[in-house]
């Protein structure tokens, strides 16, 4: 029913919503939604996830333009875009601490998600899209770890695959699936670079969605453990809720003024952690101890 309650509005959105229920999803999900009125400093972190998500999309797509997945010229393409592409080195910066950032900011979600038991009935669906998006981002950081093709690419992957060959029985062919090769190769950049941008953020995109779909049809869990939707007065509205927007989507400004404070700090004082970091590139997978002794700054 909810594709009707706006038929008839005048002018554009009157037509869109004859069409598409735009209206109807903008109250279910933002002005007409209800949270509770006592939402705390631990509730920033999921906002702050699908900021830092929407910056991993953004920054990956422009960063993808110039990147060339092949063993010949994956190094090279990432010097490329460091040296000579306007504000690459920005770009790939904001990419690189943008995944570190991601897991802090999924890190403190679960956290909130435990303290004030955000598994429990009638959460858990929405507990266990959470964990399946937590597993999806580990798969795609550890593909976007291949990328650069330098020695630390090479060899962290080289252990993370090996890993899969202690699985008993079928370990030895996992891995060999898991690479497309014997050895870590130019085949293995090619598949993690598919993964990693074209599989892998789909999946995530589609848990993200049904993440926040099962959140809003059993409502947010209230920190003093009361549940708003039992409590309602005679039109229906919780008594003891509040609309997201435009009071949550204002107060979560907050959050993201001190967040990108935080992250343009590192972003362009600390990029690389505070040190100088130094990766000579990878250039026989086949045989990555006698590479020559080349030498390269990742600036």
């Amino acid at each position: 029913m909810a594709g009707y309650r706006n038929k008839g509005n005048p002018g554009l959105m009157g037509w869109i919503d004859d069409r598409f229920p735009a209206t109807a999803m903008w109250e279910d999900h933002l002005s007409k939604y209800y949270a509770p009125k006592n939402f705390n400093f631990w509730y920033f972190f999921g906002s702050l996830a699908m900021l830092v998500l929407v910056n991993q999309i953004l920054t990956g797509v422009w960063l993808t333009m110039n990147y060339n997945p092949s063993a010949e010229g994956a190094f090279d393409s990432i010097e490329y875009i460091m040296r000579d592409v306007d504000y690459g080195w920005l770009l790939r910066y904001m990419h690189s601490t943008g995944a570190s950032a991601f897991f802090a900011v999924v890190y403190l979600h679960m956290f909130r998600g435990m303290l004030y038991g955000s598994y429990r009935k009638p959460r858990e669906l929405v507990w266990l899209f959470g964990m399946t998006i937590y597993l999806a981002l580990m798969a795609e950081a550890f593909m976007g770890y291949l990328l650069p093709w330098g020695q630390m690419s090479y060899w962290g992957a080289q252990v993370i695959v090996s890993l899969f060959s202690a699985v008993p029985v079928i370990g030895e062919d996992l891995s060999l699936w898991i690479r497309g090769d014997y050895l870590i190769s130019g085949v293995t950049l090619n598949r993690f670079f598919s993964l990693h941008v074209v599989a892998l953020p789909i999946v995530l995109l589609a848990l993200v969605v049904l993440h926040i779909i099962a959140l809003h049809e059993v409502g947010s869990n209230n920190p003093d453990g009361i549940e708003i939707k039992e409590n309602k007065d005679e039109n229906g509205v919780p008594v003891d809720g509040i609309p997201f927007h435009p009071y949550y989507s204002v107060k979560d400004i907050v959050g993201v003024v001190v967040f990108l404070f935080v992250f343009c700090l590192i972003i362009f004082f600390f990029p690389e952690g505070g040190g100088y970091f130094i990766e000579a590139p990878n250039f026989e997978p086949a045989n990555p101890l006698k590479t020559p002794p080349h030498i390269a700054p990742v600036w």
